[in-house]
């Protein structure tokens, strides 16, 4: 088994229309939504450099440009907030810049997870890296990032997070083949259908989040990938051909997920988070407690 490469580089695409939460998003982009204290974005960020990261490349498209303003520094604001004596804030704004190196290249037209992770494939070059996508939010002690990186440091090849879903709600995901290992929490991945039409023609429970650690020899595969379903680049359809020809692994991951991109995914992080949070778990668990039926 080849040792693996360092794991230097996250691409995070964020050029979506958010469309599920219109009309919110018809000014600002769903990335930038608020759960809890921080944007959603943010959440993707810090879990990428706690993880080990250090740089990430968001892929935009036109009205993202306020995403990469949230992370650039306003030396100007600071000082604002310090002469007011929010010494607090200052900090928070500050660090918010410092949280990593970032670079960001468009995606000029709106073709797919498959075409915005290639988007990156200039700024990333011939390294292994890694992919969140920012709908996901993922609370574990050990950042669920970090966990596939760990897989990947052992093993090589692409990595990807799984989780089991079950019924009709898994034709939403990309689904995969799989072959237990070792362990109940790992697998190798054999085959993959992307968004199958019933619960009926999914291979297995065992579904793929938004969490990734590829090879680069994924770019090449993207490159020849027709579009497939929506007539987009599927990002699944090149894992799949991938699997076919390499090793690759999927990781049960240790955390609770939370679909951010839908609104009742975004009102159960926000629930979860809030009672994480000294300040407002009183204020959740009294109102809960209030307006049970």
């Amino acid at each position: 088994m080849r040792a693996a490469r360092h794991v230097r580089k996250a691409v995070i695409p964020v050029a979506g229309l958010g469309t599920r939460f219109l009309p919110a998003t018809k000014a600002q982009p769903k990335e930038m939504l608020t759960l809890v204290d921080r944007p959603l974005i943010q959440y993707a960020v810090e879990e990428a450099v706690a993880s080990g990261i250090e740089e990430i490349i968001l892929v935009t498209s036109p009205g993202k440009e306020v995403i990469e303003d949230h992370f650039d520094a306003n030396p100007e604001l600071e000082r604002e907030l310090v002469a007011r004596g929010k010494q607090a804030e200052a900090r928070a704004v500050r660090e918010v810049a410092e949280l990593a190196n970032m670079v960001a290249v468009r995606q000029k037209k709106p073709l797919g997870l498959g075409h915005a992770v290639g988007c990156a494939r200039a700024l990333v070059g011939g390294e292994p890296f890694a992919v969140l996508l920012p709908d996901e939010v993922i609370d574990g002690r050990v950042p669920c990032t970090r966990q596939l990186l760990d897989v990947h440091a052992g093993r090589g090849g692409c990595v990807v997070a799984t989780q089991k879903v079950r019924g009709a709600a898994i034709a939403s995901y990309g689904v995969m083949k799989v072959e237990p290992l070792e362990s109940q929490w790992l697998f190798r991945v054999r085959g993959l259908v992307e968004k199958p039409r019933s619960a009926g023609q999914a291979p297995s429970p065992w579904v793929i989040v938004g969490r990734y650690v590829l090879e680069p020899e994924i770019f090449d595969i993207l490159a020849e990938t027709p579009p497939g379903r929506g007539g987009e680049i599927q990002l699944t359809d090149a894992l799949a051909r991938y699997a076919a020809e390499k090793p690759m692994y999927a990781v049960a991951f240790s955390g609770e997920r939370f679909d951010a991109g839908s609104k009742a995914g975004l009102l159960r992080a926000t629930l979860h988070f809030a009672g994480k949070n000294a300040e407002l778990s009183r204020v959740v668990r009294t109102y809960l407690k209030s307006n049970k039926s």
